[in-house]
């Protein structure tokens, strides 16, 4: 991927994840991984496959992709799995939609198989595409996105179609950037890729989380340090997230004020989807 490389010589591999819950940190696992690997207008080869993560899924998780335990029992560990991933996603640029979230579950599950994590690797983010290339929209969950674009397909909170609604919206988003001239691969990158540091922050990792929340329409249930330092379980409802003097705050209806709040990112000590 040497400079001056037009974007429709690139292979891409969008890929996307089901898990047990938001958070890795706190043992949530990959329980489906999918990906399609393409080059311009061409699908190269597809993948996916179910992950027994030996651990329950969150009710919360399961109202979301319902997958359940009984699918799960015969599937192969993410040790079988990843290996043949890596092998696929090979020479390839990465893209997923929230890509910070799906990464930070990847990298946690090479972690846990002793594997190198993926620092090396070229990534995108299509929901960075989306909200540079279709400003003002409100909601950036993916089916709002490809509503948006016309784009007849839903999302099913299940890996490969989700995968393969996000190819969707990343051609139609790809030919948005052609017709503005937009062509080369390093420039594309620059304006959405991800650095190698971006896992690295914490605090964009509760993002990613956050995102992915409102992007499933979900409730939250968080941990909280006031300013005063008293630390409360609050449910809220995900609606937005802002920056506001160089800190970035979860916007959401609280059920414990039952009022919209602001919550200062940094100080979420821990979330969940209930």
């Amino acid at each position: 991927m040497g400079p001056d490389r037009n974007l429709e010589e690139i292979e891409f591999t969008i890929f996307d994840t089901e898990t047990t819950g938001l958070d890795p940190k706190s043992g949530d696992r990959i329980i489906e991984i999918a990906a399609i690997r393409f080059k311009g207008t061409q699908n190269l080869q597809t993948f996916q496959s179910l992950i027994n993560p030996g651990r329950q899924i969150s009710e919360g998780a399961f109202s979301v992709h319902h997958i359940n335990e009984e699918m799960l029992k015969d599937a192969p560990t993410a040790k079988e799995v990843l290996p043949q991933f890596l092998e696929f996603i090979h020479d390839t640029c990465l893209a997923s939609y929230n890509a910070g979230f799906d990464l930070g579950f990847l990298n946690n599950e090479l972690k846990i198989i002793g594997r190198k994590e993926l620092r090396d690797f070229v990534v995108v983010d299509v929901l960075k595409m989306a909200r540079r290339l279709l400003p003002g929209l409100g909601r950036y969950a993916l089916v709002c996105v490809a509503e948006k674009l016309g784009i007849g397909l839903t999302q099913k909170h299940r890996a490969l179609a989700d995968v393969e609604l996000t190819l969707e919206v990343f051609n139609k988003l790809k030919n948005n950037l052609l017709e503005k001239g937009i062509v080369d691969f390093n420039n594309f990158i620059s304006l959405f890729g991800l650095s190698s540091e971006y896992l690295d922050n914490l605090t964009q990792q509760k993002v990613n989380q956050i995102q992915e929340a409102m992007d499933l329409g979900v409730r939250l249930k968080i941990k909280y340090v006031s300013t005063s330092g008293l630390v409360t379980e609050r449910k809220v409802i995900p609606q937005e997230i802002i920056q506001e003097n160089n800190r970035l705050y979860l916007v959401g209806h609280c059920f414990l004020r039952n009022d919209k709040r602001s919550f200062r990112i940094d100080s979420i000590l821990d979330l969940e989807i209930i």
